[in-house]
């Protein structure tokens, strides 16, 4: 396995591309770096949205490393570098959340803890954001910190509704059409959108460095989701809503949400920071669903909060 640059999108020196297996068997692409400061402050790990690969984070690779942070990072099964579930690779597909549950355990046990300096520290989005939310829930795994920014934990508001995108994708898949892409607006993918009024970014320059990516890069990139998977989000999705959900997180987490957010509800963000007894929340005025990927301004606010809770006292 190896790491794919752009002119605009380099790949950082020094990476060390690696493949874990899923207990399941899934063969999932992995990457490591050590820091560029002179001191190492611990591993963060960089858990990435769905439809994302390992490449759209270079950027945030360097910023780590330049703050004395080994950085390691994954890519779910059905995207990137990762191993495909469907005889289409373009279809972004999981049965249940559980599947990602494997892949994070996976990494974190044959990568993170035997291979990468502690403490550890978890950096993730949107889709990343529930699955470790959910390791950390259920005691699977131990990490010091974590940044989450609009993590996956209801749908932003926007027609149709969650209950029926719910309803629908479990009709859906009950018949045995699981495997149907999703049409509309839960399909679009960056390379097909325009940027004015994207949901994603209010960054030109990002924008199209991230758009490039999907266009010139189709080994790493993913299309559509599928009414399986979307089924696998809103029930994952639901079983964070319990109410006895938070009162099983301990470990200190930092959310972050833009404020113009139209992806993922900012809401419930704010309504999980206010029930997690470790939890705070920052958010970042003007900013889309995707923080890192904002401009310069934006990035620095959120950098501001993750220096300031990372790495801790």
């Amino acid at each position: 396995m190896e790491l794919f640059g752009t002119e605009t999108n380099p790949v950082p020196e020094g990476a060390v591309v690696g493949e874990v297996l899923a207990s399941d068997g899934v063969r999932l692409r992995t990457a490591t770096w050590r820091p560029t400061a002179r001191r190492t402050l611990g591993t963060v790990c960089i858990f990435q949205g769905r439809a994302e690969s390992i490449e759209r984070y270079f950027e945030t690779v360097e910023d780590l490393r330049r703050r004395g942070f080994a950085v390691a990072c994954l890519d779910w099964r059905g995207q990137g570098g990762s191993e495909r579930r469907l005889r289409n690779p373009r279809k972004g597909h999981v049965d249940g959340f559980s599947e990602y549950d494997r892949d994070l355990d996976a990494f974190m046990q044959q990568v993170v803890l035997p291979d990468c300096p502690p403490p550890h520290f978890a950096l993730a989005h949107s889709t990343g954001g529930l699955v470790c939310l959910r390791a950390v829930h259920d005691g699977r795994v131990r990490f010091a910190r974590m940044v989450v920014d609009g993590p996956l934990l209801a749908l932003g508001r926007r027609r149709p509704s969650q209950g029926f995108v719910a309803g629908a994708s479990a009709f859906v898949t009950a018949i045995g059409l699981g495997e149907m892409e999703v049409p509309g607006r839960y399909a679009t993918t960056i390379e097909h959108m325009a940027f004015d009024d994207n949901p994603l970014t209010s960054d030109p320059v990002r924008f199209e460095r991230n758009r490039e990516i999907a266009r010139t890069l189709p080994a790493v990139s993913v299309g559509a989701p599928t009414y399986g998977w979307l089924y696998a989000a809103t029930r994952a999705m639901a079983e964070a809503g319990d109410e006895a959900f938070p009162t099983r997180i301990t470990t200190p987490i930092l959310l972050i949400a833009g404020s113009l957010d139209r992806v993922v509800s900012v809401p419930a963000i704010e309504r999980l920071a206010g029930e997690v007894r470790t939890a705070s929340f920052v958010l970042v005025p003007g900013a889309r669903h995707e923080v890192l990927m904002e401009r310069n301004r934006m990035r620095e606010q959120y950098w501001a909060a993750f220096d300031a809770f990372v790495p801790g006292s």
